[in-house]
């Protein structure tokens, strides 16, 4: 099991590094995009687009890497009090991930695809003049980053459930 977890891990890594990489090319297109339309009045769409689709992915692919390093929005009020032991964090994660994680993700999953589907089979491109093609790639990557968000939230539910049982042994 801790083979699997950590195989889930690398490609949650993988690809966390891979969107923090895509901040940089975002950053750098952002700047020559602005240079390009104040200083020498030449504007693009096509550019425009490309950091909204910068920014999507890097939102996207990176919340699952978010949730690898426990850094996803939570109020913390209770979860991090010393009222809470370790074996009531692991449950509070189990339940919500079986009850939160896994169903959002499912759900997105689902109405998501002929989403996808039909912009792949229309070869949905920007409907504005200049702008860009292959939208489909753009929105493929929703089932791509909720597939991830899903692989890692079960990497979680199986350390959380080995956290237990380690609890569990040691009493």
């Amino acid at each position: 099991m801790k083979a699997f977890i950590s195989i889930i891990e690398s490609i949650t890594e993988w690809m966390g590094r891979a969107a923090s990489w895509l901040v940089l090319v975002m950053v750098l297109l952002i700047c020559y995009d602005v240079a390009m339309r104040y200083l020498f009045q030449q504007g693009s769409v096509a550019l425009q687009e490309l950091e909204w689709h910068l920014f999507a992915l890097i939102f996207l692919l990176g919340s699952a890497y978010t949730l690898k390093h426990d850094e996803h929005v939570r109020v913390d009020i209770l979860y991090q009090s010393r009222f809470v032991s370790d074996r009531q964090r692991a449950l509070i994660n189990i339940f919500g991930t079986l009850f939160l994680l896994f169903p959002f993700c499912m759900l997105i999953l689902f109405t998501s695809w002929p989403f996808v589907e039909n912009a792949f089979f229309y070869n949905e491109g920007s409907p504005d003049p200049g702008g860009l093609p292959y939208r489909f790639i753009l929105k493929g990557s929703l089932l791509i980053a909720f597939s991830l968000l899903i692989l890692q939230g079960l990497a979680g539910l199986l350390k959380n459930i080995l956290k237990l049982s380690n609890n569990t042994e040691a009493q």
